[in-house]
């Protein structure tokens, strides 16, 4: 199996509208997708993140430390994932919880490189 991240990107304030019924929901669904991954054999790891942080720049030589939310979307959180190709992962990405709770998700779905093909440098594994 190869492996992909799922970088689930929403709106910065994608839940401020949920009710604290609606939002317990959301945090169940998400356990339900994340255990289902894991029993499947498809999950390595994942985490939400929290929505504040610092966008660390150095445009010509200089240090610059801004806000990490220059537009309105963030990501809010990610899936380590293994699946057999890249369609597969589309299909692990669209089953999402974000998906059914809001209307402005996107899960950008990507492969990770585990070697370079160049230098056959094999990247570490996290443990």
């Amino acid at each position: 199996m190869k492996e992909f991240m799922l970088l689930i990107r929403n709106t910065i304030n994608s839940k401020t509208t949920f009710s604290a019924e609606q939002d317990l929901a959301f945090l169940k669904a998400c356990e339900v997708y994340i255990e289902a991954l894991n029993k499947g054999g498809h999950l390595k790891k994942a985490q939400p993140l929290i929505r504040e942080g610092v966008m660390v720049s150095n445009p010509n030589g200089k240090w610059q430390e801004g806000v990490f939310s220059e537009s309105n979307e963030v990501i809010v959180g990610y899936y380590h994932i293994l699946a057999n190709d890249l369609a597969e992962a589309i299909e692990i990405a669209k089953g999402n919880p974000e998906f059914a709770y809001t209307t402005t998700a996107r899960v950008e779905v990507r492969p990770i490189k585990t070697k370079e093909a160049a230098t056959q440098y094999v990247y570490p594994k996290g443990g």
